[in-house]
């Protein structure tokens, strides 16, 4: 068979190629990578860094919040010791005691109030629950007030009176609020429901401490028509809405309970624990740390 020499020719007329020197194009980009790799490693480890005056901010925030002297220094390995499982297990069994004693002291307040309530037969006008808040007492407004006014009526001298007692056997700080309805009223006296909400709660509050509650236990607030409980625009909704509310603050009773039932409660269990012949030449530090 024969091949046309011209035809050869074509097919092999192309320009010959050197090979660059030096490394391919492509690792141009590869070692941009790297780089770019290593700095945000760089980066990474750089904010993984504790600062001194942060972290003493830090821990003035937990010592104050917690109450505790013994969040570990910066720069020290007392951080990175974990606790025991009895420290654990012990402040676990505290917290759970505390929350036991809490709705405890709940539920004997609602157990008074709801007899009364149905002695009474006051289940349409005072109500209970349990909220964010706290135990909260609802009494709606025409058991206590006339219309547009905040002068306690005399026909529920009974039922304030059940509260003071009530006050007066759970001690904890209560705070009461005065809500309205969303219908303005102008009056000389008050101007808004700003003035008469919170003219409401102060006479409540006033009517407690004219018989023997401590002042410091309790505190008032007015809220106007600004936290219904339902829709102001039904008659229903607005009777509704116009109610005074006595709170039991969960918080409150946290650190009451904490700061009393708790520490009797732990000072049993050391007693119970505590070896006197074990631990004798212990005794200035337990009475360093009361």
């Amino acid at each position: 068979m024969d091949i046309d020499e011209e035809e050869v020719e074509q097919e092999c007329d192309c320009p010959e190629t050197e090979c660059s020197e030096g490394a391919p194009e492509w690792m141009v980009t590869y070692g941009d990578l790297v780089t770019l790799l290593m700095c945000f490693f760089v980066l990474l480890f750089s904010m993984s860094k504790v600062e001194e005056e942060k972290f003493q901010q830090i821990a003035e925030s937990l010592r104050s919040a917690i109450g505790n002297d013994d969040v570990p220094e910066a720069g020290t390995r007392e951080g990175l010791i974990m606790k025991s499982d009895g420290e654990n297990e012990s402040k676990i069994d505290a917290v759970d005691e505390l929350g036991a004693m809490i709705a405890k002291e709940m539920d004997e307040i609602q157990s008074e109030v709801e007899e009364f309530i149905l002695k009474n037969k006051l289940g349409g006008q005072v109500k209970t629950e349990v909220d964010d808040r706290g135990f909260v007492i609802t009494i709606s407004d025409v058991v206590l007030f006339n219309p547009g006014r905040a002068v306690i009526n005399e026909s529920s001298e009974e039922l304030l009176t059940k509260m003071k007692d009530i006050l007066i056997e759970f001690p904890y700080r209560v705070r009461v609020e005065g809500h309205t309805d969303n219908t303005p009223i102008h009056t000389l006296r008050y101007p808004s429901n700003w003035e008469l909400s919170s003219g409401r709660a102060c006479e409540v509050v006033r009517y407690f401490i004219e018989r023997g509650i401590p002042p410091e236990q309790l505190s008032a607030e007015g809220f106007a028509h600004y936290r219904p409980v339902a829709d102001n625009s039904s008659r229903d909704g607005r009777a509704h809405n116009r109610r005074v509310e006595i709170v039991y603050i969960r918080e409150a009773m946290v650190e009451e309970l904490k700061n009393n039932g708790l520490e009797e409660f732990e000072e049993s269990e050391d007693e119970e624990y505590y070896d006197e012949d074990e631990y004798e030449d212990d005794e200035e530090y337990y009475e360093d740390e009361e």
